[in-house]
């Protein structure tokens, strides 16, 4: 009598219903085991069990590890509990059946399905076919189930990640709610605060590990938090890095943001996770307690594309960095120092030069330039606050009929560009057929078109949305103005009110600047909004 070298495989899907005694690890055990107490020509030499992995891939670690026992000839009978702790791909399945396992000798058995290669009858093709068709129809359903349930969870702003963001936890009565962890978000703020100081995010680690601050993955493994333990997590040795800096000053989560399906498998049967474009990310605004205001994390996203090196020796970046533009060439200046007589003297100058094209390279004083913008900062402050009371004392109402107006004919006259573009776009293939374009032309015009057209939608969109605000008081239009508010008793500049209040400063000339400040397109709005209203109040 052959005796057969089988190995138990034992397979728990993540996707599994737990509750279900007779699929856990213990009971298919039991069940293998008391088959094969029944056969003496069986012996038990393995057991093999993934525990947690899917039944529609094959790349589990347990699984190869019993291949490679079937091919170095350890094991020439594989036992499973049914045929769906095989695999539910039916193809793949069926390859393992038919073609894997003959091939190697092994004697396949399915116990509750009365599948044994050894006996063919007890097994045969169209009713294995049938299970395995079955058996991925299962995992397919379980897969839409699952993906649905998740979208639905992430469009009510319920977290449904494995490990929530470094300065929050989830909540011990809902683990769908992300919590405020008020020791790790005291670092976040600071870290937001650093940076709109100045800091570089390699500056910013280097001041954290100087105070001992433990780093996310270290302050989540010294307290016995969930944290990742494959990929990209964080430095070896634990300690703050400029990457992860810049992962929390990048992270919208801060500011009660919840942004969840960045990434995604196309199908059920793949395992690698892809990048999804961001119009197909799921926002949720207001979905937790934010640590960091808006306005504060608008700004650190809009310091990340300036130029802001850090000056030479020093951790800071220079006042104008980023900010300060040639009005001749356009290129960003640069801050040089001179010495004379064990002084220093610091300026301000175009580094493309003459020689590389600038036709109007200028230098100005950088204590000039301060005194020009700080002067120049107060009064347009001023002249905000000033717009603030006349507002506060207009009839809300009626400006929001000005604005209402003013929103539908911009939408108005976007929709129409709109039908006439895509009139445009209707007729590039007639004219194509008719010789008047030729393909290259044709295929130009129709992505021009399209690009115009995904422009125009967005625009009317954020329009509609606006005075849909409008319509139900939810307006948020005067925001802007608490930002000035903030540094009304302005007396002397640093970077953070350069960067809050300074959109660019243009260097026309030595004692000529252009300087265009944040919201300065709200500003003027207002401007000529309160004048036909005040008119209409005189009237």
């Amino acid at each position: 009598m052959q005796v057969y070298k089988a190995a138990k495989y034992i397979r728990l899907s993540y996707t599994d219903d737990k509750s279900n005694e007779s699929n856990s690890v213990g009971n298919q055990r039991k069940l293998i085991e008391d088959f094969v107490s029944r056969h003496p020509e069986i012996e038990l030499v393995s057991e093999k069990v993934d525990d947690g992995y899917s039944g529609v891939i094959f790349d589990r670690p347990a699984f190869k590890e019993m291949m490679d026992d079937i091919m170095e000839g350890k094991i020439n009978c594989v036992i499973v509990k049914d045929l769906s702790r095989l695999g539910r791909e039916y193809i793949e399945t069926g390859r393992y059946m038919r073609r894997v396992f003959p091939a190697y000798g092994v004697r396949f058995i399915a116990i509750n399905d009365n599948i044994d290669t050894l006996n063919e009858s007890a097994g045969d093709d169209l009713t294995v076919s049938v299970k395995n068709i079955m058996n991925e129809a299962y995992a397919r359903d379980i897969s839409i189930k699952t993906r649905s349930s998740l979208e639905t969870k992430r469009k009510n702003g319920d977290f449904v990640g494995a490990f929530p963001v470094y300065g929050y936890r989830k909540s011990e009565d809902n683990h769908n709610l992300l919590v405020v962890d008020e020791y790790a978000a005291q670092v976040v703020r600071s870290i937001f605060r650093m940076r709109l100081e100045g800091f570089s995010p390699y500056a910013i680690a280097n001041e954290l590990n100087r105070l001992g601050t433990l780093s996310p993955l270290a302050y989540k493994k010294y307290y016995g938090l969930p944290h990742a333990k494959k990929g990209y997590t964080d430095r070896k040795d634990c300690r703050w890095s400029a990457n992860t800096v810049t992962r929390i000053l990048q992270d919208e989560t801060y500011t009660g943001t919840l942004v969840q399906g960045r990434k995604g498998s196309q199908h059920f049967k793949l395992k690698e996770m892809e990048s999804r474009p961001s119009s197909e990310w799921i926002r949720v605004e207001n979905a937790h307690e934010a640590i960091i205001d808006r306005n504060d994390f608008d700004l650190v996203q809009r310091i990340r594309n300036l130029d802001t090196r850090t000056s030479p020796q020093k951790d800071k970046v220079y006042l104008f960095s980023g900010i300060l533009v040639c009005g001749c060439c356009g290129s960003r200046m640069v801050r040089k120092t001179n010495r004379y007589k064990d002084k220093e003297y610091h300026y301000y100058y175009c580094p493309t030069g003459k020689k590389n094209g600038c036709a109007h390279p200028v230098m100005v004083k950088e204590h000039e330039l301060m005194e020009c913008v700080r002067d120049s900062l107060k009064g347009f402050i001023a002249n905000v606050v000033s717009l603030d009371e006349i507002l506060s004392g207009i009839d809300q109402s009626r400006i929001n009929r000005e604005l209402i107006k003013e929103y539908s004919r911009q939408i108005a006259q976007n929709e129409q560009q709109l039908e006439q573009i895509r009139q445009y776009k209707m007729k590039l293939y007639e004219s194509m057929v008719n010789g008047f374009l030729d393909k290259s032309e044709f295929l130009y015009n129709k992505s021009s078109y399209s690009a115009r057209i995904t422009q125009l939608e967005q625009a009317v969109a954020a329009l509609k949305e606006k005075r849909t605000d409008v319509m139900e008081n939810r307006s948020e239009r005067n925001r802007w103005i608490e930002n000035f508010r903030r540094f009304s008793d302005l007396e002397e500049l640093d970077r953070k009110a350069v960067i809050q209040l300074v959109q660019v400063i243009t260097v026309l000339g030595k004692d000529e600047l252009q300087i265009q400040f944040n919201y300065q397109d709200e500003y003027e709005k207002a401007l000529a909004l309160i004048t036909p209203v005040q008119e209409r109040m005189v009237v």
